[in-house]
């Protein structure tokens, strides 16, 4: 086998660590991106598209429901935790690196199923996208929604992101704001001379203290919020009153409020002080009513929850395809040193997608 190039007919086990050993953190997708794009093109039932660092392969089988099932190909920074290795944990088998969790082992089950399964029962969609863990203008995702909606298009959707084998449905949205303080400068040695930007933020953090975020069912699946600073900067110099202080301030909003309704939200909250918007993305509701969305959780078994985190599954339902989450791995290792998947979860997830993609 040449030099990262991938065979699909090993256990989606082995496909993982062939694939998490490419390395590719976000800007370095080139080499795994050729290496997916050369193995599904060698697959006849699949037709295949390529947009930049994401791949696209189709059925076009004149089903009368498409899925799309979707996975990032890229990773945050290497900490020493590439090649990958196998190790046996108190609860078993595991495949230990970056990227086994976030998300290359949900990589895997969709690459084997893609070249594997000919004729499933829906049409399928297959992407791999480019640059999810960095800023959103470079996601590859969002870069294919905007040049070829038409890759995007069909009745259901699942992000290959990992929720521990189990289904969450929809996201949380997200907006990040700086609550700004004003003061006057002036020497500290006299220092009532000025006023000090950075303790007019103790009645900002105050808020941040006394809130109590919401628990919001939407659809059957309890979304909870949450409202946090994140960080804070302030200060001129050792002998300087400051001017300025930001908090900025992360808050998680249910998908049944709108980008405006949390901005209105927030505005509030800090009435009296200065707020600049600095990031924002709608979040998704969990569209389970969805007939296909039925077939998929009764075939899988799985009893689906909320998902807390933002996901691309939000990019999915701003184009009115409902959309969950499901892929091996515990997502509070996802980023970590320790990053590790069970074996026995890889295999699950893909004996229960096979099983629904087969399904008569």
């Amino acid at each position: 086998m040449l030099q990262n190039s991938l065979d699909l007919t090993q256990d989606a086990v082995d496909i993982t660590r062939q694939i998490c050993d490419i390395e590719s953190v976000s800007g370095n997708e080139t080499a795994l991106a050729d290496a997916i794009e050369a193995a599904v093109r060698s697959v006849g039932h699949l037709e295949v598209d390529r947009h930049g660092d994401t791949v696209v392969a189709r059925t076009n089988l004149g089903r009368s429901r498409r899925v799309v099932i979707a996975g990032h190909i890229d990773t945050v920074p290497l900490n020493e935790n590439l090649p990958t290795r196998f190790e046996t944990r108190t609860a078993g088998e595991v495949l230990w690196g970056r990227g086994t969790v976030d998300m290359k082992a949900g990589v895997a089950v969709q690459l084997k199923l893609a070249a594997e399964i000919a004729a499933p029962s829906l049409d399928v969609t297959w992407i791999w996208y480019d640059h999810e863990e960095v800023s959103a203008d470079l996601n590859g995702l969002r870069k294919l929604a905007e040049a070829r909606p038409d890759l995007m298009q069909g009745d259901f959707a699942i992000l290959g992101e990992p929720s521990n084998g189990a289904v969450e449905g929809g996201c949380n949205g997200t907006l990040r704001v700086d609550v700004i303080t004003r003061g006057v400068r002036a020497h500290s040695a006299r220092s009532w001379v000025g006023h000090n930007a950075i303790h007019d933020a103790a009645a900002v953090l105050q808020i941040l203290q006394d809130y109590r975020p919401s628990d919001v069912n939407v659809e059957g699946l309890v979304f909870r919020e949450g409202l946090n600073a994140v960080g804070i900067s302030g200060g001129i110099a050792g002998n300087v009153i400051p001017d300025e202080c930001r908090i900025t301030i992360n808050y998680r909003f249910a998908p049944s409020k709108t980008v405006e309704h949390a901005i209105a939200h927030v505005k509030d909250l800090f009435a009296g002080f200065e707020v600049v918007i600095t990031d924002q993305a709608g979040g998704a509701s969990p569209g389970l009513d969805a007939v296909v969305a039925k077939e998929f959780l009764e075939a899988t078994g799985l009893s689906p929850k909320a998902k807390y985190g933002w996901t691309d599954v939000a990019r999915f339902w701003s184009l009115g395809i409902p959309a969950v989450n499901y892929g091996p791995g515990d997502p509070l290792l996802a980023h970590h040193d320790d990053e590790h998947v069970p074996l026995d979860q890889i295999r699950d997830g893909e004996l229960r997608l096979r099983n629904w993609l087969t399904a008569s």
